[in-house]
């Protein structure tokens, strides 16, 4: 690729012919509607994520096809534009994966890392710090040697794909679930005193901490970006999450086997909808807990997703781009 000005992908304007280094996020294949093989893909840089299409007449189909690995970094030269339906996209006219000389040029792979905004050791010592609020003596042993079993592997993991996703957004995420379950439960248990059996505060917490505790399973951990594995594309993290605590729980001898039947049941539905990627089953949440943990996974998800797009904007105007994860653009003209 010949030399030519070099910009941020997250600086480019509608319209923007330029050169710029972007990582490969996702690669996904696809087929026309008479049977034509493309490539949908998206490349990244800290502040902004687009759309390629790679079609199969294009000159990079079959380097797409065979070589292009989520995670690998290239240079591209295309042109930025907006679209109506789809957000942000490229039109790529050359690419290639970036090299060692272009260092000269001022790439460096570190400055693509998206990071917590939390101490990541510290959060997770908030989150070992609530497990041990658990009254239940057996369930707390249970939650805690989950923990600790796995505590390197998920200070490293992400949230998910689309929320928190950089390494300890799975750190982040679940202690600010477990925060906002407990104290959900604890005004929705004052204001129903008489609900029988009362509304079970550490099975609230006890789920939340470990309502996406699947992703241990789910995730590639020799991926250098958020990938699933075999085993997350087979099951998904719902039942791996419930296959884990299963397995930990032989080694407690004394918990109730109830309370972990309803345990299980939490991590399992928490998703309450097959939209939302819950199995799809005969039967939705049947207790209130799960309504607990259900609400608070998905308003500090998409409260992350929405101050992550208005933080990282950089299009001028009201609105921000169309945020491909929120598929929408939000306002952000507003001035109280």
């Amino acid at each position: 690729m010949a030399k030519h000005p070099l910009r941020k992908l997250s600086e480019l304007e509608p319209g923007a012919h330029a050169d710029f280094f972007a990582q490969l996020a996702e690669k996904t294949p696809r087929t026309t509607r008479d049977g034509k093989p493309f490539y949908t893909c998206k490349f990244r840089d800290p502040r902004r994520t687009v759309a390629v299409v790679v079609w199969a007449d294009s000159p990079a189909f079959e380097d797409c096809k065979q070589h292009w690995q989520p995670g690998t970094f290239f240079k591209v030269r295309g042109r930025f534009e907006e679209h109506p339906k789809y957000g942000p996209q490229i039109e790529v006219e050359q690419i290639r994966p970036a090299v060692e000389r272009d260092a000269a040029d001022g790439f460096d792979e570190a400055d693509f890392a998206e990071r917590s905004r939390a101490d990541t050791e510290h959060t997770f010592a908030e989150l070992v710090a609530l497990a041990g609020e658990l009254a239940d003596t057996p369930l707390r042993t249970l939650v805690q040697n989950i923990l600790t079993a796995h505590a390197d592997r998920l200070k490293g993991l992400p949230a998910s794909t689309r929320y928190y996703p950089f390494p300890g957004g799975w750190v982040e995420h679940t202690r600010n679930v477990a925060r906002h379950s407990v104290l959900l439960a604890e005004r929705y248990a004052a204001q129903y005193p008489d609900l029988t059996p009362p509304l079970n505060r550490d099975l609230v917490l006890a789920g939340a901490i470990l309502h996406d505790i699947g992703r241990v399973r789910e995730f590639d951990p020799d991926a250098t970006v958020p990938t699933l594995g075999i085993d997350g594309e087979l099951f998904g993290h719902l039942l791996l999450g419930v296959e884990l605590v299963r397995d930990a729980a032989r080694d407690v001898p004394d918990l109730n086997p109830a309370l972990l039947r309803l345990l299980e049941h939490l991590i399992y539905t928490h998703r309450k909808i097959p939209e939302w990627a819950s199995p799809r089953q005969p039967r939705l949440p049947a207790i209130p807990e799960v309504l607990i943990v259900h609400h608070a996974d998905d308003l500090d998800a998409k409260f992350e997703m929405y101050a992550r797009c208005l933080m990282k904007d950089t299009a001028d105007g009201p609105f921000t781009e169309r945020d491909p994860q929120l598929g929408r653009p939000l306002y952000k003209g507003r001035t109280v």
